[in-house]
């Protein structure tokens, strides 16, 4: 089968749509399908993603003037290696007192490995961004629109794909769709999650409710990355069932990590890990509390960017809180298969599911959910798996249960899974989501209501670009 992917958000880029899709194109290779792909022709610091088979075609689109400036820029700089290890991160701060320390230790965190470091130049760039991200829909990676589009009519005209298959977010991929459904060729809109979502920008809802319709009424099939979001789907705009396909993130089942060397985790302690990103969404107050009550037990964390409060943690307390910065995608694997417990964070939208709860899956390490335990689709697959712990966000219920699993360490040197022998986590590897695909597109019918108001469609993609 010949199939097309468009994904603003692919390799080399480290994001998990660029990590779901690099793993999903792969296993589709691998299983003998024809896999091309139409992605922005961008730069960007994306060590130790999945490899792609070289039979991976993938078509690189000027990005657009902004971000194809920053793009030259970025190639004309010397390219040393990328350090892709994990160290601790130390500090000196002799001759200071305890204010001083905590001061100096804290803004060099901040300096060495958080803030961007821009120059005039770099500031003025922020700021064009800004102003592109306010006026176009749905942020400023819109721009390669025009000539996305055009690459696209080349591209399906010389490939004839059997399904053209495009990745959200962001939004701009849907108005791609569109314009390869109405061209006649077979749609897959991978949404994983809303379009509409509690974050969405006041000034974009009306339009990104506009583009979720136009999605689930012409699109042949809908994925998404759970339940919860096609019965959302289902309330908002009708979509059938049949023609939702729950498409879960995933976990690699071939990873080898005895090649990737990682610090070393302390027996004595109760060793937590928490690897990706802190939204405004994501609260780790309590969690940080509660560590702070229950000596022995250490929070690791694996990210690029993490809030102030964190590094003044990590900077006066490193016995309980470590930081290892940006890790690249395959030694924050590596990480996952060594610690005691893995973290995860429950986002305020209850129907989404963090792709990095389903990367946890292949760790064995067993999973504490911090929050969301009520109606939080994260927390059912943590007990429904039976993969671990699931906490309100309350810093005593935390520190008691830190102090359980404190103790079983203590007594059986390791901490283990609950399990649940009748859950299949098998079903979640990429290899086995790849083939759920394949089979979904083989087997459901067109979706023939898509041809009624055709003209509706070009409407609505060229209104979502100003």
């Amino acid at each position: 089968m010949r199939l097309l992917l468009v994904a603003y958000d692919f390799p080399p880029m480290p994001s998990p749509q660029a990590i779901r899709w690099a793993y999903l194109a792969r296993e589709l290779a691998n299983a003998g399908h024809d896999v091309q792909v139409l992605a922005p022709d961008l730069v960007s610091r994306g060590p130790g993603m999945p490899e792609l088979p070289a039979s991976v075609v993938v078509h690189r689109v000027y990005p657009g003037p902004l971000a194809g400036f920053v793009a030259s820029r970025q190639r004309r700089q010397p390219q040393g290696a990328i350090d892709d290890s994990v160290t601790e991160w130390n500090v000196s701060t002799d001759g200071l007192n305890w204010k001083g320390r905590l001061r100096d230790r804290t803004e060099k965190l901040i300096k060495r490995r958080f803030a961007h470091g821009l120059n005039w130049k770099g500031h003025v760039m922020e700021v064009l961004k800004a102003i592109e991200a306010f006026v176009l829909y749905p942020d400023a990676r819109t721009e390669w629109l025009p000539w996305a589009r055009k690459r696209l009519d080349a591209v399906l005209d010389e490939f004839r794909p059997d399904a053209v298959i495009t990745s959200h977010e962001p939004a701009n991929t849907l108005q791609l769709g569109l314009q390869a459904r109405e061209r006649g060729f077979r749609w897959i809109a991978d949404l994983g999650d809303p379009v509409l979502a509690p974050y969405t920008p006041r000034r974009w809802r009306r339009r990104a409710h506009r583009i979720e319709r136009a999605t689930c009424e012409r699109a042949d099939l809908v994925t998404v990355t759970s339940a919860r979001t096609c019965a959302l789907l289902a309330e908002r705009h009708g979509l059938p069932r049949e023609r939702c396909l729950v498409l879960t993130q995933g976990y690699d089942a071939t990873f080898d990590p005895t090649s990737l060397p990682v610090p070393a985790f302390d027996p004595q302690r109760l060793e937590l890990l928490y690897t990706g990103s802190f939204y405004a969404f994501r609260r780790v107050d309590a969690l940080l509390h509660a560590i702070a009550a229950t000596p022995g037990v250490r929070l690791n964390i694996a990210s690029a960017h993490v809030p102030s409060a964190i590094v003044e943690v990590a900077a006066t307390q490193p016995g309980q809180v470590r930081l290892f910065g940006f890790v690249s995608h395959r030694r924050a694997l590596a990480l996952q298969r060594k610690c005691d417990v893995l973290v995860n964070i429950a986002n305020d939208d209850p129907v989404q599911v963090p792709g990095k709860l389903y990367e946890y899956l292949g760790a064995g390490a067993p999973i504490l959910q911090v929050g969301g335990i009520d109606d939080d689709a994260g927390a059912q697959l943590v007990r429904d798996a039976g993969l671990g712990w699931c906490e309100r966000g309350d810093a005593d219920a935390l520190a008691a249960r830190l102090r359980a699993l404190l103790d079983e360490k203590a007594r059986n040197g390791r901490v283990a899974r609950p399990g649940n022998a009748g859950y299949d986590i098998t079903r979640h590897a990429w290899h086995r989501l790849a083939s759920t695909l394949v089979r979904a597109i083989e087997t459901e019918p067109r979706n023939d209501h898509a041809h009624a108001d055709a003209n509706e469609a070009p409407r609505i993609a060229i209104r979502g670009h100003r």
